[in-house]
C-alpha cells in the first residue's frame, strides 16, 4: 500500500516517521513552524529499543557512529556515594547494544540527512486538518492546501492538532518538576559515561559525548514558570557542594547555552493514537517525563510501527487500528513507569523518604537496576517493507 502523508512537526519523531514512511514508498511532506531547523538541544540517552527502531528505519549506524556508548555510570547521593550502578556491558550482551549518549542536535541532523531537502517545508504552521472527505485530509497551510491519504500529528507536547481531535482531553499537566540543562562549551574530565545524582526534591545527571563535551541537566520541584536572570549562578548555589563533576560540568558551561523548560506531561491518557486518517505520534500521543530516558525512545518506536503496519495494510485505516493497538498499551504504560520513577526519584523531597529510599537502594541486588532498564529496552522491531 502506497500514498501520500503529511507529517506535522519536525522533531525527532515525525523526521523518522517521514523515513519510515518513505522506506515503504510513500511520498512525505514534513511541514515545521520553525522558519530554520536550528541544531539546537542539549543531550540525549538512546536505550536499545531507540537503536533498534533507527535500525529497522535504516538510520542506526549513522547514529552510533555519531553517538558513544555508555558503559559505566549510574546513580549517587550529592556526597558522592554510589547508590545504584549501571552495567552497560551486561545490558550489551543482553540487548545486544549499550545505551549510547549523542548530543539531540547530532541526532536530528543523522535523521534528517536520510530525508531529500524537499521533502522538509520550514516556517508553515499546522493548526487545522479538514476531515470531511473520508477518503483524503485537506490541510490548511497559507494561501494553499495539501492533500494527503495520511496526516502525522508529531507536533509535541502541546499538539494543536491532538486538541482538535480530542477536545475535552484536558491537554499536558505540569509534571511538578523543572529542567535546566545544557551542552558544555569544552571538554570536561569525566570518570564515567552517564550519572544521576539524587538530593531532596532535586537531580542532577550528566551524558558524555564521543568528543569528550557532556550534556548536564538539572532537575528541580518547582512552581511552573520561574526564571532566573542568571540560572548558572542559581544552579551554582543550589549544587555547588555536590561532588565532583557536578561544579566543573557548570563552570565549563557558557551562560547563555543554558536552556530551561518545564516539564510536562500527558497524565490524562488518550482514548486513542489515531482518528480517521490523522494519527498521533511522540509527545503529541504520549509524552513523558524524562525518568526514564525513553521519551525519544518511545517516538522512534512509533515510527517504525507506523511504517510497518501501513506497509501490511491493506488499507489506512486498518494499518492505524493495528498502529493503535500495538502502541497505546506499550507508550502508555512506559509513560506511568516514568512519573512513578520521577515520584520515588527526583521529586522525592522529605528527608526520610529520601534516607529510606537511599538505602534500599544500596542494599538492592546488584541486577536490580539492570532489570529495571531491561524491562522497557526489551523491545524488538516490526519488519518494515
Amino acid at each position: 500500500m502506497g500514498g501520500s502523508a503529511v507529517v506535522v512537526g519536525a522533531g525527532i519523531g515525525g523526521v523518522a516517521a517521514a523515513i519510515g514512511l518513505r522506506r515503504i514508498g510513500w511520498e512525505v511532506t514534513v511541514v515545521e513552524r520553525a522558519p530554520v531547523l536550528a541544531d539546537v538541544g542539549a543531550g540525549i540517552s538512546l536505550h536499545a529499543n531507540g537503536i533498534r527502531a533507527l535500525d529497522a528505519l535504516g538510520v542506526g549506524e549513522a547514529v552510533r557512529a555519531a553517538a558513544r556508548p555508555q558503559y559505566t555510570g549510574g546513580t549517587r547521593a550529592p556526597g558522592g556515594r554510589w547508590l545504584a550502578r549501571m552495567d552497560g556491558a551486561a545490558l550489551e550482551r543482553d540487548l545486544g547494544t549499550p545505551i549510547v549518549g549523542i548530543p539531540r542536535a547530532l541526532l536530528h541532523r543523522a535523521l534528517r540527512a536520510a530525508l531529500p531537502a524537499e521533502c522538509l517545508v520550514t516556517g508553515a504552521e499546522v493548526t487545522a486538518v479538514d476531515r470531511s472527505d473520508p477518503g483524503r485530509v485537506r490541510i490548511p497551510l497559507g494561501d494553499t492546501v495539501l492533500e494527503a491519504d495520511l496526516v502525522v500529528a508529531a507536533d509535541g507536547v502541546g499538539s494543536r492538532l491532538r486538541a482538535e481531535l480530542f477536545p475535552r482531553h484536558p491537554g499536558p499537566a505540569y509534571s511538578g518538576s523543572t529542567v535546566l540543562r545544557a551542552v558544555t562549551e569544552r571538554p570536561v574530565r569525566l570518570a564515567t559515561d552517564f550519572e544521576l545524582t539524587w538530593g531532596k526534591g532535586a537531580e542532577f545527571g550528566h551524558i558524555a559525548f564521543a568528543d569528550g563535551r557532556a550534556e548536564w541537566h538539572a532537575v528541580l520541584n518547582s512552581p511552573p514558570g520561574v526564571r532566573h536572570p542568571d540560572p548558572l549562578a542559581v544552579l551554582r548555589r543550589r549544587f555547588g557542594a555536590w561532588h565532583d563533576p557536578i561544579p566543573a560540568l557548570l563552570d565549563a558551561t557558557r551562560p547563555d547555552d543554558v536552556l530551561h523548560h518545564d516539564i510536562h506531561e500527558l497524565a490524562t491518557p488518550l482514548p486513542a493514537f489515531a482518528v480517521g486518517r490523522v494519527a498521533l505520534l511522540g509527545d503529541a500521543a504520549h509524552a513523558m517525563t524524562p525518568n526514564l530516558g525513553q521519551g525519544a525512545c518511545q517516538a522512534l518506536e512509533d515510527a517504525a510501527v507506523l511504517a510497518a503496519a501501513l506497509a501490511a495494510g491493506p488499507t489506512v485505516a486498518s494499518a492505524l487500528a493495528r498502529y493503535d493497538a500495538e502502541r497505546r498499551p506499550r507508550s502508555q504504560s512506559v509513560a506511568r513507569d516514568a512519573r512513578r520513577a520521577g515520584r520515588m526519584g527526583q521529586q522525592l523531597a522529605h528527608p526520610l523518604a529520601v534516607a529510606l529510599r537511599n538505602t534500599a537502594l544500596r542494599l538492592a541486588p546488584s541486577g536490580a537496576t539492570l532489570r529495571t532498564i531491561l524491562r522497557h529496552a526489551e523491545w524488538t522491531p516490526p519488519a518494515i517493507g
